[in-house]
């Protein structure tokens, strides 16, 4: 443990929603003169950035995102980190930046966790700590070209559930007019833009009651890609379906429920999926590390008015909630890890 004052903190964890709120100290570590520095520690919410960064200008910009529980015997585990790891390195190659070597992200990670432990929500709260690793550029460049300082900064925050309503079915809006990303573009890694991009999307789907939006391929409009800022996964009989596109993020929680789904006997096709298939399904859902599982009640095609139902009774379908009970299991400690996924901070 870090020689740092951990005073005691006072919140209400069962209410915690998924949102900022502060803790004491963040990581940093700057990329300079072709080379990475050494960690380290603030207690500022702040960073001074140069008004001509490329971070600021051009996109170059990455981040991550990744949780730490505490378990009924009191351990902190977290979850695939090597995972988050890599995902980000491909980021920072899709876009050009300094990447960030594997054990300065495990370092970074970890101190963070160490030094905020006090805010890692107690076990059975249903809340966790979340992890936001960010890259972006930090150097100065007024034409459009990499910069060539770089700025990884790794900050904690506790969080509750991304729907307020947790575990329930929700409903969807499928908008064609709007697209997250472009099949060649950056839709395939994890940089703000392709968040940018989907909010107008979000709202519409917002003001009209959904919790969010089932992006189609930006193509041709006829396959199922991204479900709002998460995966989507469809169940079949005894099938694991899930899209493959050149614009989807690679899900670290669909890799984990393609495991857990081979685990259980199931088989698993990643393909494309047509959206006339949404009639054909038992169950759909969308999942993330925000979110791990939201299983999705109904989908609203906004342009023909079609309404594909699911989870009529208003509980999530059986598969569904096997997986997110068997994934949050093994997150909190209460599963044995069989797949090696946990790590012990």
């Amino acid at each position: 443990m870090e020689n740092l004052e951990q005073k005691a903190v006072n919140i209400d964890w069962g209410k915690l929603p998924f949102g900022y709120l502060k803790t004491d100290y963040n990581v940093r570590c700057y990329y300079r003169d072709g080379k990475w520095g050494e960690l380290e520690v603030s207690s500022s919410e702040y960073i001074s950035v140069h008004m001509a960064a490329t971070g600021l200008h051009y996109g170059q910009q990455s981040f991550e995102g990744l949780k730490a529980f505490r378990g009924k015997d009191g351990k902190i585990r977290l979850f695939r980190w090597q995972e988050n790891a890599k995902r980000m390195q491909d980021s920072a190659k899709g876009i050009l930046m300094a990447e960030v070597p594997t054990n300065i992200f495990r370092d970074a990670v970890i101190k963070a966790i160490r030094l905020n432990e006090k805010f890692i929500p107690p076990y059975g709260s249903g809340a966790s700590l979340y992890i936001r690793p960010l890259l972006y550029g930090s150097g100065a460049q007024v034409g459009v070209k990499p910069a060539d300082e770089y700025l990884f900064i790794v900050f904690v925050t506790p969080v509750g559930p991304y729907f307020k309503q947790g575990f329930k079915p929700v409903d969807m809006l499928i908008t064609p007019e709007f697209d997250r990303a472009a099949p060649l573009g950056t839709g395939s890694i994890k940089v703000g833009g392709n968040y940018a991009a989907s909010l107008i999307a979000m709202k519409k789907a917002h003001d009209q009651g959904f919790a969010n939006v089932v992006f189609l391929d930006a193509k041709e409009k006829k396959y199922i890609d991204e479900c709002g800022p998460a995966n989507f996964f469809a169940i079949k009989g005894n099938k694991y379906i899930t899209p493959k596109s050149t614009s989807i993020l690679p899900s670290i929680t669909n890799k984990c429920l393609e495991e857990i789904a081979k685990s259980l006997g199931m088989t698993i096709e990643r393909r494309s999926v047509a959206l006339e298939e949404l009639s054909e399904f038992e169950e759909v859902g969308a999942c993330g590390t925000a979110a791990v599982i939201s299983p999705i009640k109904k989908i609203v095609d906004d342009q023909s008015g079609r309404v594909y139902e699911y989870c009529k009774d208003g509980n999530p379908g059986p598969i569904s909630t096997k997986f997110y009970n068997l994934l949050l299991g093994i997150q909190n400690g209460d599963l044995e890890d069989k797949f090696g996924w946990t790590e012990v901070v």
